[in-house]
């Protein structure tokens, strides 16, 4: 059987007391269930992933030795799976075990950072390796207009229904436990988990780095001020809603989920000043978290990512039920 196989809901009994009833009302449901089963299972493709020197800047996300290593281990493997989002066939990465599950993993949603991407397999890898080496089994949501999906990334716009719609796929993974699932991100991928905890996406705990949490604040720098209209065509119209909702510290009451936030000292694309004042907005409301600075790294906290991913599975792990 296929290590991501999908679980089918199958029923056997003799009818009478009811259950001619029962059967004619699940009927629908189990028929909804093979049909995500055989979408899922039709549309992964196994991720070819290239040498080292042949990504660019992968040097940000991992060294040589560590991804090639990844890049060997016939223990795990990555598939891209499509999914239907508001009507979008996007795509996803599954990265976990390459035999049968016999034990179903917690999961983690990872949220990758950046705009719209073609791939970034190579970046996951190593990531997702130290993640599945802790037993977790890691899913990441592409986004739709990237991969080759339709659609336009609002970056925390309607996009963000990708990854709630993620969770019926979690639901179907036979080595998923979806009763079980974290979330964590990168960048961009911050803001996304900062919303998705908002709106009460079912995840046990959070972490992050690298996060921006006041849109308003980035916007008035420089170094991003053109980019603003290029991802929000209406920015200079709606900068007041645009920036609001993807601003996690204008509304920390509703981070009520445990949550991790790491932060470069060093970061010159987000300064750590994002992730200080959104955990002292948590303070005040009394929301768990913890905050790590790394007072001489960057962006992505490239020379402790080893150290980055071991703090976030140890989180995810300590909350869990």
């Amino acid at each position: 059987m296929h290590p991501f196989a999908m679980r089918a809901a199958s029923f056997q009994s003799t009818p009478g007391n009811g259950m001619l009833e029962m059967i004619s009302f699940l009927a629908p449901i189990n028929a909804a269930c093979a049909g995500l089963l055989a979408l899922l299972q039709s549309s992964a493709q196994p991720v070819a992933l290239p040498p080292f020197e042949q990504i660019e800047n992968l040097h940000l996300y991992a060294g040589r030795a560590a991804y090639e290593a990844a890049r060997a281990d016939s223990r795990y493997r990555m598939e891209k799976i499509a999914y239907d989002s508001d009507g979008l066939e996007v795509f996803a990465y599954v990265y976990g075990p390459s035999a049968p599950a016999h034990e179903a993993r917690p999961v983690v949603v990872f949220n990758r950072g950046s705009w719209v991407r073609e791939s970034f397999a190579g970046e996951l890898l190593v990531q997702a390796h130290r993640l599945a080496e802790q037993g977790f089994l890691v899913v990441a949501p592409m986004y739709r207009g990237s991969g080759g999906a339709p659609g336009s990334d609002e970056m925390g716009g309607s996009d963000l229904a990708d990854l709630f719609n993620l969770l019926p796929v979690i639901a179907e993974l036979r080595a998923a436990d979806s009763s079980r699932i974290y979330l964590y991100g990168e960048s961009r991928g911050a803001m996304m988990v900062y919303q998705a905890i908002r709106d009460d996406f079912p995840a046990l705990a959070a972490a992050v780095y690298g996060g921006f949490t006041d849109l308003d604040a980035l916007a008035g720098d420089p170094q991003w001020a053109p980019v603003m209209p290029v991802i929000w065509p209406d920015f200079e119209e709606n900068r007041a809603a645009i920036t609001y909702r993807r601003s996690a510290v204008a509304w920390p009451e509703e981070i009520d989920i445990p949550i991790l936030i790491m932060h470069g000292g060093q970061d010159e694309a987000v300064p750590a000043a994002h992730a200080v004042r959104l955990a002292a907005a948590l303070e005040r409301h009394g929301r768990p978290h913890e905050l790590i600075i790394m007072p001489q790294e960057g962006h992505v906290l490239t020379g402790r990512a080893e150290e980055r991913d071991a703090l976030a599975a140890a989180w995810f792990t300590a909350h869990q039920p």
